[in-house]
């Protein structure tokens, strides 16, 4: 989630210019699933294990369990951020403090783009809950545009009337750190302020779900078992509906870097993100 210098990235060149049937009774996104996210996502999909003992199933039957529900997905920053600094670095009112309208995000240290990383999980979390029912709208439609503004994004997710919004993003912090947290608002004497308390167990099913999921540890540097609570984040103080951030893991820490870069983990994190998503939104 931390921005790195426009310069820096134009040198470092940053700017990112399914098959087979479904079976019987299980939505495809979700066997894509079980194809990509390799042994262990398939274990949650309900297969036999060993000896004919069934797995634990998937929370993704055929019966669309969130169908009705609308939920907004905020793939942080955007591709083409990195060419239009004036864009970007405009200045805009988020209650607590005034914030550049959007950032370039982070990197791997060999180059892979924050930006990239949360549009393909995006999709990814996109299909899979449409596959469950869900109404899903995301904040950009593709990685090669600029922004939208923190504000915008906000404004998506409230003009929606979305039952859930999620603003997926990975952090760039110290080598030797690691770990994932999940952030919500606090109260700011705003119009998150009625939502606060969904966001928070929005928050903490999600936290389960991709603990599970990933096998990725609770973060080592920020937050409390995984969990952090901010008041400076526009696309949460501007939020009327319940919203949290994702920071799936430090993009400069090399072992998280490499599973972020496999398109199978990618799978998993969108699978996790879904169920999470999904056991706060079923009734």
């Amino acid at each position: 989630m931390r921005a790195l210098p426009v310069s820096a990235l134009a040198a470092c060149g940053l700017i990112v210019s399914a098959c087979g049937g479904a079976a019987p009774g299980v939505p495809a996104a979700d066997q894509m699933a079980r194809r990509d996210a390799g042994p262990t996502a398939s274990a949650t999909a309900g297969e036999a294990g060993p000896g004919g003992s069934a797995r634990p199933a998937d929370k993704a039957p055929a019966a669309r369990p969130l169908a009705g529900r609308v939920v907004v997905i905020d793939p942080g920053h955007n591709g083409g951020n990195a060419r239009a600094p004036k864009a970007i670095n405009r200045k805009v009112n988020v209650l607590t403090q005034w914030k550049a309208c959007d950032t370039t995000g982070t990197a791997t240290n060999s180059g892979y783009p924050e930006a990239a990383f949360t549009w393909d999980v995006s999709k990814r979390l996109a299909r899979i809950l449409k596959s469950r029912g869900a109404t899903v709208k995301l904040t950009r439609s593709s990685n090669t545009g600029v922004g939208p503004c923190i504000t915008e994004r906000a404004a998506i997710g409230n003009d929606s009337k979305a039952d859930a919004a999620i603003s997926v993003h990975a952090d760039g912090s110290s080598p030797g750190n690691r770990g994932f947290h999940v952030i919500m608002p606090k109260k700011i004497g705003g119009p998150v302020d009625p939502v606060v308390g969904a966001s928070a167990r929005l928050g903490k099913s999600v936290r389960d779900a991709f603990r599970e999921g990933t096998g990725l540890p609770y973060s080592t540097y920020i937050g409390d078992k995984g969990l952090d609570y901010r008041n400076d984040l526009g696309g949460l103080n501007l939020s009327t509906v319940p919203k949290i951030f994702i920071e799936a893991g430090n993009m400069r820490n090399a072992g998280e870097a490499a599973k972020f870069r496999d398109p199978k983990f990618r799978q998993r994190i969108a699978v996790a993100l879904a169920n999470g998503l999904q056991d706060y939104l079923r009734p």
